[in-house]
């Protein structure tokens, strides 16, 4: 006589999380800018930081008379690309005290929550150190309305300072290094979760 064999569970399909990356979004208006430059080598840095392989760039320049079109399907595509980062070097030149209308512009094609889950970097590069705050008074409200995690201060860029622009990624990264990581670790977590 042979026992019945018991019935097997069904088995939970197996979901792999995206491969994690970094993007660099510039809404510097002048392609090949140093606020693109600026962003990313400190993009570059962190994803090292981070153990992060891909880094890609969206250079807002490169389709800015999109942005306002009422079709717009490389400002589209690029927003898809930012919205699905693990990290995002979100940069700006300081415009009148604050960010470019350019960026602006942009960010304003998410809804709600359209960041969800990213963390997200702010980068300035200003001319005048009394606008250093630009990016944590203007730039970070914005990032976090929209959903994304903000875990460490703006990353700030005077143009004194672009000459040793590795120093001074360094120097934030010292401050800014473990708030990122722990922020991330979070993030991939809840991907996988979804």
């Amino acid at each position: 006589m042979t026992s019945p064999t018991a019935p097997t569970a069904p088995t939970a399909p197996t979901i792999t999380p995206p491969a994690p990356t970094v993007v660099v979004v510039s809404g510097n208006p002048r392609p090949g800018s140093r606020t693109l430059r600026a962003a990313e080598a400190a993009a570059h840095r962190i994803a090292a930081h981070l153990g992060i392989d891909d880094v890609a760039t969206i250079d807002l320049a490169a389709f800015a008379g999109q942005v306002l079109a009422t079709e717009h399907p490389e400002a589209d595509a690029a927003k898809e690309r930012l919205a699905g980062a693990t990290v995002a070097v979100i940069a700006t030149p300081v415009y009148k005290a604050a960010y470019t209308g350019l960026l602006k512009a942009f960010l304003d094609l998410y809804g709600n929550d359209g960041l969800a889950g990213v963390v997200a970097v702010p980068l300035v590069v200003s001319g005048n150190p009394a606008h250093a705050l630009a990016g944590e008074v203007h730039l970070r409200p914005v990032l976090v309305e929209l959903g994304a995690v903000v875990p460490a201060r703006s990353l700030t860029v005077t143009e004194s300072q672009l000459a040793d622009l590795d120093g001074v990624i360094e120097a934030w990264l010292d401050r800014a290094g473990e708030p990122l990581r722990r922020a991330t670790s979070l993030a991939r977590v809840e991907e996988v979760v979804r």
